[in-house]
């Protein structure tokens, strides 16, 4: 990535995260742009990340080797087509908006080389999880250099069908917010149980964070880490046992299958 030069389109929240996992990377202002319609924005991201910024889209991608469109769902095809005559040949679009099929991007940009990921939230933190799938028009270069972007805010993984973007969006996307759902349900049952709110809250987020770096930096999956913490006849086995009787598995195994459905549903809406 020391010589690739990015271009972002649109300078909200996702596109600010990445541009500023590039720079701690080391990548130089001057090979990264971002456009934006709104001033504030622009002045924001410049003042920020030291970056050049246009109101301009075409302005911004020109001499460009890699696009990043990190626009709404709901102005990509716009954007799309207005670009359209200020692409050149070989370079790289990224798209990280959801719900946007690559058939749909070609259809507006043309047969260009498309990466379509699905970043989550934590990316803003640099703890993001992504998914990504690239056309058969994308180099290995460009794969490398999309997956080196995505890995600025987090992991980056490769799928082998889009549609498994949807399953990713399930899983990762939308799952920051099943765990806030969690933590919120567990606040509330220990304010239940007499704890003070502030106490119970603190003792849910500090667990939820021990939790997550025992899984990521164990050898075992998370199953065996549960048995591990589940002593025969102990509270945590009453609580287990309560889980699953339930129906705790099937409940969110249920609504990862809605969140997918949605995905899809949401894909084919957006892409005419």
């Amino acid at each position: 990535m020391s010589k690739t030069r990015i271009a972002f389109i649109g300078a909200g929240n996702m596109a600010a995260s990445l541009i500023g996992g590039l720079r701690a990377q080391g990548l130089d202002a001057a090979q990264i742009r971002a456009s934006d319609p709104g001033a504030d924005s622009r002045a924001r991201i410049q003042a920020e990340h030291g970056i050049e910024t246009f109101d301009d889209n075409a302005q911004a991608i020109d001499g460009m080797d890699v696009i990043v469109l990190a626009v709404k769902p709901q102005v990509m095809k716009a954007v799309c087509e207005s670009l359209k005559p200020s692409l050149k040949a070989g370079q790289l679009v990224v798209s990280i908006a959801a719900g946007i099929t690559c058939q749909s991007l070609q259809q507006w940009l043309g047969q260009v080389p498309v990466v379509r990921c699905m970043p989550n939230t934590p990316s803003l933190l640099r703890q993001g999880a992504s998914g990504l799938y690239a056309t058969a028009q994308v180099s290995a270069e460009q794969r490398e250099q999309a997956e080196q972007l995505l890995r600025a805010v987090g992991s980056a993984l490769w799928l082998e069908h889009e549609q498994q973007l949807d399953a990713v969006t399930a899983v990762s996307g939308s799952g920051p917010a099943y765990f806030f759902l969690l933590i919120e349900a567990m606040t509330a049952a220990g304010e239940k149980l007499g704890l003070p709110r502030e106490v119970a809250s603190q003792l849910t987020l500090q667990t939820a964070l021990g939790a997550a770096h025992m899984a990521v930096s164990s050898e075992v999956d998370a199953a065996e880490l549960r048995r591990r913490v589940t002593s025969p006849a102990g509270t945590t086995e009453a609580a287990i046992t309560s889980f699953q009787a339930n129906g705790f598995e099937a409940v969110v195994e249920q609504a990862l299958k809605a969140a997918a459905r949605r995905s899809a549903e949401l894909a084919e809406q957006l892409g005419k």
